[in-house]
């Protein structure tokens, strides 16, 4: 502690003698409150907002969990309770395209404003659009992302097709778009 002192001693010996002025004395109690100022705002910085409490949510499949209640007319979803456990952070279901594909239904180009999109192929396959990909053909094990406000639209699927879809907010706008 003491070799600091000198050596700060020094340092102000030494601009001293270079300015020819001495440095601005400052009161203890005024480098208190400004110490005290700089940690409160580096508290309030890195504060996060409270989020509610997550809870387990377990999904057990059953035929009577695919309901025609979702986004397109063609498709059964299940929800796998992911939106109710995590207060709407996420959305988590499966998604059964019912068959055989109609373009003239399916082949809507759109998107989906929402933070993360992903998709996984549970069983059979799925022709995709994407804006910047191009045509591709997803099968069983296939997985992608769509990143937030991605154009795209489904061009086929076979008539078994499963698709296991993750999505953050659970909530979200989807926009239809003229071709």
């Amino acid at each position: 502690m003491a070799k600091k002192t000198k050596s700060r001693s020094a340092a102000v010996t030494a601009v001293k003698k270079r300015s020819g002025t001495k440095p601005a004395a400052r009161s203890s109690a005024r480098k208190t409150v400004k110490s005290k100022a700089r940690a409160t705002t580096a508290r309030v910085a890195t504060k996060k907002p409270a989020r509610r409490k997550q809870r387990i949510a377990i999904s057990h499949h059953r035929e009577e969990d695919f309901k025609a209640d979702g986004l397109r007319a063609y498709a059964k979803y299940r929800d796998l309770g992911i939106a109710a456990a995590s207060h709407g952070l996420a959305q988590a279901h499966v998604i059964r395209l019912q068959g055989p594909c109609d373009p003239a239904e399916v082949s809507k180009l759109h998107f989906h404003d929402v933070d993360f999109q992903m998709v996984y192929v549970l069983k059979g396959w799925v022709k995709t659009y994407m804006d910047g990909q191009g045509e591709t053909m997803m099968l069983e094990g296939s997985a992608w992302t769509q990143p937030p406000k991605i154009k795209h639209m489904i061009l086929d699927y076979s008539d078994d097709v499963e698709l296991l879809e993750v999505i953050l907010p659970a909530e979200f706008r989807t926009v239809e778009l003229k071709a």
